[in-house]
Parts: C-alpha cells; sequence; structure tokens
C-alpha cells in the first residue's frame, strides 16, 4: 500500500533531498492520516452512542484530535517547503520540530480529558449495553491505527521527519488505547453487574495512561531536536569516512553538527595537517573534502586547519607521554593541537583535552591534576590546557 500511495502521488519519490518531494510525502500522509481518522471518529461516536461508553466516546475523539494533528504535519510541510529567505537564511524545515510538539500538546490535552471524564463516571458508574456493532467498529479500527502507525513509520523513516514518527508513535498507542476499550466492553457483558459498571471508566483511565505516555515520548523527542542534540553516528561515520581518504589530513577534532530540519545538516571540525607542507595544497585538501561532504551526503561543512609539527622527535615524544598521562585520569580522555614552546626558565605544553560529559569533575580539576602530572615528570614544564566537553 505504501508502495502504491508513493507511486501515485510522489513524483520523482527517490529525490529524497528535494524540498518539494518532502512536501508531496507529507501531503500524502497527512491527508491519509485525515481521512482515516475522520472515519475512525464517526464510526466511533456512532458506536460509543449505541453502547452508552464513555471509553468508546473518549477514544473517538482522540481520533478526531488525531486528524487535527495530520492537519498541523500537512501545513509544517508546506512550511518546510519554502526556500530560505533574509528572516530565515536556513531555510524553514525546522517548522517539523514545532509541528511535532504541538502534536504532543495534543495528546497530552486528549488524556488530561478522557482522566477527567472517566474520574466522573467512576464516581456515578452506568452500565454498558452489549453491542456487537461497537464491537466490530473497535476491531476494524485496531487494524486501521497499527496500519496508520507503520505507514507513518515507514515515510517518517524514509524522509527523516520527526513530526511522521511522532504521528506514528501516536498511532501506535491508539491502537493500544482501542485494545483496551474493546476488552471493556466485551467484558462488561460477562463480569457481574457490580463490577461490569466500573470496567470502562477503569479502563478509560488505563487509556488515558497510553495516551499520556505517547504524549511525552514525542515532547521528549521533540524538546531534543529543539535544543540541540548529539549527532547521530551515521553522520559522523560519513564525516570521519571521507577525512580518513586523505593522507594529507592527519587528523579531527573539535567535530560539531547543527540540525536545521530534515535535510539541512551544518558541520564544523579541525583536521590537523603537516605545518611544514605548502598551505596552498592543504588548502585544496579541505575544499575537496568539504565538496565530497555536501554532495555527496548533504552536508554543509566548513573545516578549519590545524597545523601541527610532524618531525620534531622531541614534540612527538613529549605529545605521546601526554597523552598517555591523560588516559590515567580517564580512559576516554584525548588530545590535540599539541605545540611546545621553550622558554628561558621553562617549557609551555599548549594543548587541547577532549573530555567526555560522562566525567563528572570539574574543567577546572582535570586542569590541575594532568598539570601536576606533568609536573611530576618534569618540574620546569608548565601545562597551558584548554578542555572540549565531547
Amino acid at each position: 500500500m505504501v508502495k502504491l500511495l508513493t507511486r501515485l502521488f510522489v513524483k520523482n519519490s527517490e529525490n529524497l533531498k528535494s524540498p518539494t518531494v518532502r512536501r508531496a510525502y507529507g501531503t500524502m500522509v497527512s491527508v491519509t492520516g485525515i481521512f482515516c481518522n475522520i472515519l475512525l471518529f464517526a464510526v466511533k461516536l456512532i458506536a460509543g452512542t449505541l453502547s452508552g461508553s464513555i471509553s468508546i466516546r473518549a477514544d473517538a475523539v482522540n481520533n478526531l484530535s488525531d486528524a487535527g494533528s495530520s492537519v498541523v504535519s500537512l501545513i509544517s510541510f508546506k512550511i518546510s517547503a519554502k526556500p530560505a529567505d533574509r528572516e530565515h537564511p536556513f531555510g524553514h524545515a525546522r517548522i517539523e520540530y514545532i509541528a511535532s510538539m504541538i502534536v504532543s500538546f495534543l495528546i497530552l490535552f486528549i488524556g488530561v480529558e478522557l482522566v477527567r471524564s472517566s474520574v466522573e463516571k467512576l464516581l456515578a458508574p452506568t452500565p454498558l449495553d452489549f453491542n456487537l456493532i461497537a464491537i466490530i467498529i473497535l476491531a476494524v479500527s485496531i487494524g486501521v491505527k497499527l496500519w496508520l502507525s507503520l505507514f507513518n513509520r515507514t515515510v517518517g523513516k524514509r524522509i527523516n521527519s520527526d513530526v511522521m514518527r511522532a504521528t506514528a508513535a501516536d498511532s501506535l498507542s491508539d491502537a493500544g488505547a482501542t485494545a483496551a476499550v474493546l476488552v471493556a466492553t466485551v467484558a462488561a457483558r460477562f463480569l457481574p453487574e457490580g463490577m461490569a459498571v466500573y470496567i470502562d471508566p477503569v479502563m478509560g483511565i488505563l487509556v488515558a495512561c497510553l495516551i499520556f505516555w505517547a504524549g511525552l515520548r514525542v515532547l521528549n523527542d521533540t524538546k531534543n531536536s529543539i535544543l540541540g542534540q548529539a549527532p547521530d553516528e551515521e553522520t559522523v561515520n560519513a564525516i570521519r569516512t571521507v577525512v580518513g581518504e586523505y593522507p594529507e589530513a592527519l587528523g579531527i577534532h573539535d567535530l560539531a553538527v547543527h540540525q536545521y530540519g530534515p535535510g539541512h545538516t551544518i558541520a564544523t571540525l579541525h583536521v590537523e595537517v603537516d605545518g611544514k607542507k605548502d598551505i596552498f595544497a592543504s588548502h585544496d585538501t579541505v575544499d575537496n573534502i568539504e565538496r565530497r561532504l555536501r554532495y555527496e551526503h548533504g552536508i554543509d561543512c566548513t573545516i578549519h586547519l590545524d597545523p601541527i609539527v610532524v618531525d620534531d622527535e622531541r614534540v612527538n615524544e613529549w605529545r605521546n607521554r601526554v597523552a598517555r598521562l591523560v588516559k590515567k585520569v580517564h580512559n576516554g580522555i584525548k588530545i590535540h593541537d599539541f605545540r611546545m614552546v621553550p622558554g628561558t626558565t621553562h617549557t609551555n605544553l599548549i594543548f587541547d583535552m577532549a573530555v567526555p560529559f560522562e566525567v563528572k569533575e570539574s574543567d577546572n580539576t582535570l586542569k590541575a591534576a594532568v598539570a601536576a602530572m606533568i609536573a611530576e615528570n618534569a618540574p620546569n614544564f608548565f601545562a597551558v590546557i584548554t578542555v572540549d566537553r565531547i
């Protein structure tokens, strides 16, 4: 079904970097979600009215909110496809993050309303009418929601869309919520009357918990995207692989990756080169790396050249010695930008330490520890250290 809809509604579907193609995918998925959820809302509202079930009616309203979420997604894809302008030089793709957050708030709002109505019915319970049509409608609804979840997840993974992944999680939780309502409706038929009147509001609260869980998960994922998060392993490996194919590039550090929405990645990094090599040749190497990352991986990259000394035995000896010393503080610490500046009375060792965020000691504590170890090895050597958290 996914392939059929893609073939019918998305032209040039393989060109995933095109904003127009992404918009076509978003429109296809959003319109499908709107149609399915409005249909489910209508039939569940009828089923809930016939059976007198508050959990079925609440599930119907949940589907209506899902249709609203799909409308939000539809609008977000339309806006994200707009090109960059003076006010938004990095484009509009981050609107998808905002749309995902709106979807999460809609999910949480439905959860709050469901808890309120379920508690009211728990305090004043009323019996349910067993209705075969309602049972069939709920069963079909579960199947539709599972398909919508798979549909959104498949396309969301293909075009790297947070809002589609959020909708997929929402649809999956809806399937679980509807399954709980179905269990409540069937159980009410066979339980003693004193218990049967409570099964519906209890299941309504359970459904609300599932909805809350989905909403909070979507909100957390969106929050990470907006605040900025560590680059994914695939992006880091792509950058390291391209740089590693150039023998002139002796090392890489200070890598930072910024996402300005799906399909718009900006990266900065430092590449170490032999300080005695021709600066124009080194610059040409950097240009080639930047060009390949842009056209092969869609990463706009800016590279800073770091010239280092490679043929001085004394510098190399102390670089290796300091690298071993910092490992004693924490095995994950690495050094870069190592320089040795001899003086009349002392020698400065100037370098950066790349320290994992997992190391809880403060930067000053780490610098003092390493400086003390260096001074212990050579009293007239001073350490000038810059700490980078990675």
